[in-house]
């Protein structure tokens, strides 16, 4: 019995496949066109992208990460490269754009390579032991860097400035940023640092000038005393953290109270008062004068507080006292009959001080200086923000610098020393793996030949002069995007930590060759596949 011509049905209807080749070139070209959407802002030369998300809500950045979590991709090849800027921006900081570019490069250079018959697992092993050989060359070119470096920890921030809005004033923020880092680095047993950074706070308010922005080495609470008739400024603070309210409890259960007797009225009134005042009692029993409350404060014991001379903030927030608690070496208290005087924290100073018309608590002199404040100021919200991130940025690349305790240099010079080493290593591989192994080195390139389009260069011009300098020898040539030369970069203080190298590099690897191996593609639902215009953006939505 033959079976006809029925066609066989195995995939749900609307399914779209795409298969080996296509599959292929319609990923890559998906994942392109998110390098290329972040390309034009590497670099102090680089453009910033302004993002509207769905809501209408604005972002203007030049973070990489942050403009590609911002774009609602749709592409399942074009997130990949999304996933390689937030490993990144998770595990450095900084050089997001730079991962992305580079991951974007290795699968140009592999669709030429296909296109020759090499095939995508010959490419993929040959980038893998590039990568392998990328690493060591730049632990042999990295250059120490230890804590107490300032200068050179100083460039490493500014280093990370240079690209973003806040350039401009980056000697002041560096300063800054480099003091909060070594506030809060942690030394270990083995001599090593580690840094929290949760340890920094950052508090935003408009107006003033950036550089009106301070540092504080203590908290700033965005709270105000809960009283007028508080004392605005308390030294020798004696702090009670209490997550409890200051409030005459509502029973549980439904209960009437019947009074028959006017005097009994008085008598319940003046209980509810009585307990309040217990409460407040207990606080100043103890010897505490300030008073972080993460509930509540009824306004009878604000009254009392305020008549004991105590200062009281209420709604903290739960990090906010978390902090407290970390840096005052005081416990947060969830029972206030429980408060005892071991519990309570110490600080030099409490005091309030009027930032942009609203009052804000600011607490210093603690004896554990365990986490800084920032306080960022700005002329509008945005540049607020965008000076967080930047700020964000540039203490995430001070932190892993004193980790690793290794430096390389900017400007493309790293990458364009990697390049040439590569290109010796290949010629001693066999195989056609050499092929993939020249074609990553000439990936690497793609850093310094970006900058220079940024900036306007002839990249060609540029990419022979670097390589002319580099073959002479000189480790740390890179190019200046402001005069057009080749200069030493060391010279320029251009210096990044060596994580960021590292990583970009591990992780654009290990991103074009997951795309690469795919060579079919089943989409269960309709997917806008690069028929039409590659990588399929979707509308502008904010993905967070």
């Amino acid at each position: 019995m033959g079976m006809g011509n029925a066609p066989i049905v195995i995939l749900k209807e609307g399914t779209k496949r795409d298969k080996g080749k296509d599959a292929q070139f319609n990923n890559i070209a998906a994942a392109r066109t998110i390098s290329d959407a972040v390309r034009s802002s590497l670099g102090p030369r680089g453009m910033d992208k302004m993002l509207v998300d769905s809501m209408g809500d604005v972002v203007i950045t030049n973070d990489g990460v942050t403009i590609l979590k911002e774009i609602d991709v749709q592409h399942p090849a074009a997130k990949m490269l999304v996933e390689v800027a937030k490993t990144q921006d998770a595990e450095v900081g900084d050089g997001t754009t730079t991962s992305v570019i580079l991951a974007g490069e290795l699968l140009k250079k592999a669709v030429d390579m296909v296109d020759a018959n090499v095939h995508p697992t010959v490419i993929a092993a040959g980038y893998r032991m590039a990568n392998i050989e990328a690493q060591k060359i730049l632990v042999d070119i990295a250059q120490k860097v230890s804590i107490d470096d300032e200068e050179m920890l100083r460039d490493i921030a500014g280093t990370a400035m240079n690209s973003k809005q806040i350039a401009g004033s980056k000697d002041f923020f560096s300063k800054m940023t480099v003091e909060a880092v070594k506030t809060v680095a942690v030394k270990g047993d083995d001599g090593k640092y580690t840094v929290d950074l949760n340890n920094i706070q950052t508090v935003k308010k408009t107006g003033a000038s950036m550089e009106e922005s301070e540092l504080v080495k203590g908290l700033i609470i965005d709270k105000e005393p809960v009283h007028s008739g508080m004392p605005k400024r308390i030294e020798n603070a004696v702090i009670a953290l209490i997550d409890a309210p200051f409030e005459v409890k509502k029973t549980e259960i439904e209960a009437k109270i019947e009074i028959t007797d006017p005097t009994q009225l008085n008598a319940f009134l003046e209980e509810e008062e009585n307990m309040l005042k217990r409460m407040v009692e207990k606080v100043k029993s103890v010897g505490a004068n300030v008073v972080f409350c993460q509930k509540g404060i009824d306004d009878l014991a604000q009254h009392f507080l305020a008549k004991e001379g105590i200062y009281a903030a209420r709604r903290v927030k739960k990090s906010d006292m978390e902090k407290l608690a970390a840096s005052t070496g005081g416990n947060i208290i969830n029972k206030l009959e429980e408060l005892d005087k071991d519990d309570l924290g110490k600080a030099d100073l409490v005091e309030v001080k009027k930032v942009q018309g609203e009052d804000m608590t600011f607490i210093t002199g603690l004896n554990e200086v365990k986490s800084v404040s920032i306080l960022i100021r700005g002329g509008t919200q945005h540049v607020i923000d965008e000076i967080e991130r930047s700020l964000i940025d540039a203490w995430s690349v001070v932190r892993v610098a004193i980790e690793d305790g290794m430096t390389t240099t900017g400007g493309g010079s790293t990458a364009v020393e990697l390049a040439m080493r590569l290109r010796e290593y290949s010629a001693s591989v066999g195989g056609r793996e050499q092929i993939a192994i020249d074609a990553f080195a000439s990936a690497m390139e793609s850093i310094p030949t970006t900058l220079a389009e940024n900036a306007g260069l002839d990249p060609i011009d540029v990419l022979i002069e670097m390589r002319k300098q580099h073959k002479e020898g000189k480790l740390t040539a890179g190019l200046n995007p402001f005069t057009g030369k080749v200069e030493d970069m060391r010279a320029l203080k251009v210096i990044e930590p060596y994580r960021i190298g590292k990583q970009a590099i591990n992780s654009a690897t290990d991103a074009a060759v997951m795309i690469l191996r795919i060579d079919d593609v089943i989409a269960a639902r309709s997917m806008p596949m690069p028929n039409g215009p590659p990588g399929g953006m979707g509308d502008m939505g904010a993905e967070e």
